[in-house]
């Protein structure tokens, strides 16, 4: 099996290359996801779903230079490499949080992209792999050819699920799953559409057949171990795109998409939105019917999206002819209505710094809420207990129970 050892400490990335040719693709999975996840666009870009070190494999003998074919010549083609990010699948997975973050996994990609001999590459991610690209993309912008990121989401507090009963409910399921049938059930409700899983495929349904398909998968590399998921978890959660770091990706030349599902009920469609409003004018958004694992849901549409991205950047297309955000509804400028553009940017921004507050203080309103349950609960208890008492007629200690006086200060 490929590694490619991307630190001194012996850390460990596995890696699979497909196809061949002289256009290189680095795919970057999400979180709690192996390489496999990347099954739908490795077969649309590559061609093929044979890895190129499979034993046997004419390209397991020799690693060919960029751009080139066997012979040393320039080739045509797409060459595909995908990879589990540390803490999960077979790549190491390192015990302590400080070791995982969206930085040390870019550097991660950046090392693999040395290992291969790839001088510049199209660098797609999904989800957490978003994260890791848009560092990947501010750290080394010179290696990009071009960048798009699959429903993606800034970090932080843009992490958190819209939430409602579905969303507390698979979060309860995701943390008490112990089987890769437990864990496979919630992954498919959070991963796809209900229409889509309920689709008829033959004489049974697509909830079904993916079930069979994920727990196979799941069990072939076990289940992320806690470590693993609580560092990737950390990475998320700590990962944030500097103003400096957006300026740079926006202004290195590459061309950029975003593309997610409108039910993503993951990463929230109004943040991807955002991001490509930040990474204007290069970036073009693309919205699919679809749900967190878009790219599998709507394979065809989401491959054709990347495929068009790649034949952009090959031909030069500037940014200013590649996005599809110079409207007033995006708030940017529009040539000739400096004053509207300017009141619907204003008004833009307010909505903006609003949602932000809003989304910070609910988490805030919820820890809060909680302790005044939880006091409530502690004060009920003390007011409702028993006290012993005398009752010196009969001379009999009887329990009797106080109660709540609405007058008293606590």
């Amino acid at each position: 099996m490929p590694y490619c050892e991307v630190s001194t400490l012996g850390t460990k990335i596995f890696y699979r290359t497909y196809g061949h040719g002289s256009t290189k693709v680095l795919l970057i999975n999400g979180l709690a996801g192996t390489h496999k996840g990347w099954g739908p666009q490795i077969k649309g870009l590559a061609g093929t779903t044979e890895p190129n070190d499979e034993e046997g494999s004419p390209a397991a003998a020799v690693r060919r230079p960029d751009g080139c074919d066997e012979k040393g010549q320039p080739a045509g083609g797409i060459e595909v490499c995908c990879f589990d990010n540390r803490g999960v699948g077979w790549s190491s997975i390192p015990t302590n949080k400080s070791e995982y973050s969206t930085t040390i996994m870019a550097k991660d990609a950046l090392a693999l992209l040395d290992h291969l001999g790839w001088r510049k590459a199209h660098v797609f991610g999904h989800s957490m792999g978003s994260m890791i690209a848009c560092k990947l993309a501010a750290i080394a912008p010179q290696r990009l050819l071009s960048l798009a990121l699959l429903n993606a989401t800034g970090g932080g507090f843009e992490c958190f699920p819209r939430i409602d009963s579905q969303m507390m409910s698979l979060a309860f399921r995701f943390l008490r799953a112990k089987t890769p049938e437990q864990r496979a059930a919630v992954d498919l409700e959070t991963h796809y559409t209900k229409e889509y899983l309920d689709e008829s495929v033959g004489t049974s349904t697509r909830r079904k057949i993916l079930h069979q398909e994920y727990v196979k998968a799941i069990s072939s590399t076990g289940m992320q171990s806690s470590c693993g998921f609580e560092g990737q978890i950390n990475a998320c959660w700590t990962h944030k795109m500097t103003s400096k770091e957006l300026d740079q990706i926006r202004t290195s030349g590459f061309l950029i998409s975003v593309i997610h599902g409108r039910y993503d009920i993951i990463a929230q469609l109004y943040h991807a939105r955002r991001l490509a409003e930040k990474l204007q004018p290069a970036s073009r958004m693309v919205e699919l019917h679809g749900g967190h694992l878009v790219s599998h849901e709507r394979p065809d549409e989401v491959n054709q999206s990347l495929m068009d991205l790649i034949k952009a950047s090959n031909a030069g297309i500037k940014p200013q002819d590649w996005s599809n955000l110079n409207d007033a509804t995006s708030g940017w400028l529009v040539p000739g209505k400096p004053r509207t553009i300017s009141r619907v940017y204003s008004r833009t921004n307010y909505l903006v710094t609003v949602y932000n507050l809003l989304s910070k203080l609910q988490l805030s309103f919820l820890y809060l809420v909680g302790i005044f349950v939880m006091f409530f609960e502690y004060v009920r208890n003390i007011i409702r207990k028993p006290a012993r008492v005398t009752d010196w007629n009969n001379e009999v200690n009887q329990p009797i129970y106080t109660s709540y006086n609405s007058n008293c200060n606590f």
